[in-house]
């Protein structure tokens, strides 16, 4: 009895709920005329004028598509990759040391991956990311067009994650660089590039946020810039290096992380502003490597509790927790405790709105930044430094004689290749190196039986042995290429 009682209580409950809607439904549609009036005063907020409205025009993006889509490139990047077998090698105990007698032999195997690059002049340079090519022993460029060209690697900068390569040929079709400082939250723009070794994939989103920071620099110490546009844009693996371009076909940016739990795109993406690209790219091409300006302080993010913490009246821009000894802020007059709100008028709300600013000039640029300085604010002018605390140009340590350029290897190459320490050949012209045979990419461990660790040692050694006394002027060399390789090299400087 009490079961069935409880049959007809919910079978009443629906009933009810479903005759409800019936009333209701019944009822809107016979007073509609009625109530669509009054509905409508209703909804009228105060002030509401009807002609202020207008529908919005819908969005194109077949010109900016049709412009972009055959300037983007797919890249392959092919890295020798190392399998380990034991056996003697009496030559690397003799430079090394034996290792129980017997030392790990190298045998190469293939490992090929992919990415996307943007054609940015008609005789063929191309921006893309650094990890798209770091540490590659061969690069293949195919245009959309499907004409396949090897690459060579111009320069490559970590610190902002790009990288300039080039291939041979000319009347390339181009993207012309926009201006990433315009673009605004909600303005509509386009992922080109090759996910999944997809070829030629346009897809669009809007620009959801701005200098915005992810924390990417896994290193103790390591230097990162980081003031990505985030986007809604579907980018997943492949896209990296590929285009970010506004409705007017125009690049804004460089397609480089995705925001993922899964490796794949899970809603926001992120790329390098063109405004940071623009002056990487050409210090490249001029130089070889980023002239990287310095203001010399350390500075921190702003937050309401920190803000309460220093009694600061702003709750915005970069505050300074120190100044570097002799730097560029320092002689200018700025202090620890400043928070730089302004660079040339220009208004930083952020750590990675300031470091986009700064990125933009080279060491002997002048500039103005406005701090607040308690409660007053303070305009100090300045002139930018390098890293190594004056305004000269940097370029890729390099010798002459030896006709090559060189770089301390990178913490992924040490991983790779089992090592501490060493010295990689970054560039070669007509010179010692390449009569001896050394390719780029060639990683110096030792030199007449000492350990490499800088560009500087290279040069010191070589100068120690051109000015000696002694007469046998050699450089005894060993080192190891990216794909595992021992190779060992006599160069004569007396010739």
């Amino acid at each position: 009895m009490k079961q069935n009682a409880k049959q007809w209580l919910s079978l009443l409950a629906v009933s009810a709920l479903s005759s409800g809607i019936t009333l209701g439904a019944f009822t809107l549609t016979s007073d509609q005329n009625d109530r669509q009036q009054s509905a409508n005063e209703y909804a009228k907020p105060v002030g509401y004028n009807s002609a202020a409205l207008t529908q919005a025009n819908p969005t194109d993006f077949t010109v900016a598509a049709e412009s972009s889509v055959h300037a983007v490139v797919h890249i392959k990047a092919t890295v020798a990759r190392k399998t380990v077998s034991q056996s003697s090698d009496p030559f690397f105990n003799f430079f090394f040391g034996d290792r129980g007698g017997m030392q790990p032999q190298i045998t190469p195997q293939p490992q090929v991956g992919f990415g996307s690059g943007v054609i940015i002049s008609p005789d063929g340079f191309i921006v893309t990311n650094n990890h798209v090519v770091d540490n590659s022993d061969e690069l293949d460029v195919t245009l959309n067009d499907n004409r396949t060209f090897k690459a060579k690697l111009i320069g490559t900068d970590p610190v902002t994650d790009i990288a300039l390569i080039k291939i041979e040929e000319k009347n390339l079709p181009t993207i012309p660089f926009g201006d990433s400082e315009k673009l605004k939250i909600g303005e509509w723009v386009l992922a080109v590039g090759n996910p999944f070794n997809l070829t030629s994939t346009v897809t669009a989103g809007i620009v959801s946020a701005k200098a915005r920071t992810l924390g990417m620099a896994t290193q103790p110490g390591a230097m990162k810039i980081e003031s990505f546009i985030q986007t809604d844009a579907a980018v997943n693996p492949g896209n990296s290096g590929g285009a970010l371009v506004n409705t007017r076909g125009e690049l804004v940016g460089i397609n480089t992380a995705i925001a993922s739990q899964t490796g794949n795109y899970a809603g926001y993406s992120f790329a390098v502003p063109v405004s940071i690209v623009s002056k990487v790219v050409a210090d490249l091409k001029q130089f070889g490597t980023v002239q990287r300006a310095m203001l010399g302080v350390s500075i921190k993010d702003i937050n309401s509790d920190f803000a309460k913490e220093k009694n600061l009246n702003v709750f915005e821009g970069a505050y300074v927790e120190s100044v570097g000894e002799r730097s560029a802020a320092m002689e200018a007059g700025v202090k620890s405790g400043d928070v730089i709100k302004a660079v040339n008028g220009n208004k930083v709300k952020s750590v990675s709105e300031l470091q986009e600013q700064i990125s933009r000039y080279r060491p002997g640029d002048k500039v103005k930044i406005t701090v607040v300085r308690g409660k007053d604010e303070k305009e100090f002018s300045l002139t930018l430094k390098n890293k190594n605390g004056n305004t000269s140009v940097v370029k890729d340590s390099g010798i002459e004689v030896l006709g090559a350029a060189f770089k301390e290897i990178s913490e992924d190459l040490k991983k790779q290749l089992g090592i501490s320490f060493g010295v990689q050949v970054t560039g070669i012209t007509k010179g010692k190196f390449e009569t001896a045979g050394i390719r780029k990419g060639f990683v110096i461990l030792k030199i007449n039986e000492e350990k490499v660790a800088t560009p500087d040692d290279v040069e010191k050694m070589t100068n120690s042995i051109l000015n000696g006394n002694s007469a046998d002027k050699v450089l005894f060399v060993v080192g190891l290429y990216p794909n595992g390789k021992t190779n060992y090299y006599a160069i004569d400087l007396s010739e």
